[in-house]
């Protein structure tokens, strides 16, 4: 039976044969914050197809000590479909990263030997946020993972493989928040 404990912002998940309980943690833990909004803000339109569509700027703390590496999957939930729309997929961020960059380059390999996967959009790297106009405001969901091992995929994976080994490799993972809606 596969049991892993995952603490994840201030709770800690048990998975035990692929159900989960929640249970309360004193853990810190893993975080990620940004310098260009705070959580559950609008994203500045800089990191939005109104504005130049670069990545956002990303604080992180709380590494747990056994991390190998960290991996950054951006998607929104409110996009149509049955599916959240992913927006970026960046894995095998050295483990002691402290911040990305606003900006990341749209390469294969960035940020000191990280991958960039393909988006939803069909582009490497960040697809900047961009709902419909006169959509409500769209969640943009920003997920910080801690690994046990560098990951072994080839630039350009698409999100259900990086999904799969993330799941395999996870130690912890955290969630940033930010919304926005269209200008008219």
């Amino acid at each position: 039976m596969d049991r892993r404990t995952v603490p994840e912002g201030g709770r800690t998940v048990v998975a035990d044969g692929g159900t989960e309980r929640r249970q309360l943690s004193n853990v810190a833990g893993l975080t990620v914050a940004s310098p260009a909004f705070e959580r559950g803000e609008g994203l500045p339109a800089r990191y939005t197809c109104d504005g130049a569509g670069e990545s956002p700027p990303l604080s992180i703390a709380g590494v747990p000590e056994e991390t190998e590496s960290l991996a950054l999957v951006v998607d929104d939930p409110d996009a149509p479909g049955q599916n959240p729309f992913v927006h970026w997929l960046l894995w095998n961020v050295p483990a002691d990263t402290t911040d990305v960059p606003a900006g990341v380059p749209k390469d294969e390999i960035a940020l000191g030997g990280a991958r960039q996967g393909r988006n939803d959009g069909g582009t490497l790297g960040y697809f900047a946020a961009c709902p419909s106009r006169g959509d409500t405001p769209h969640e943009y969901r920003i997920t910080l993972y801690a690994l046990d091992r560098v990951l072994d995929l080839h630039p350009g994976a698409r999100h259900e493989q990086v999904s799969r080994a993330i799941d395999d490799a996870l130690v912890e993972r955290t969630t940033l928040t930010a919304t926005y809606r269209r200008a008219e």
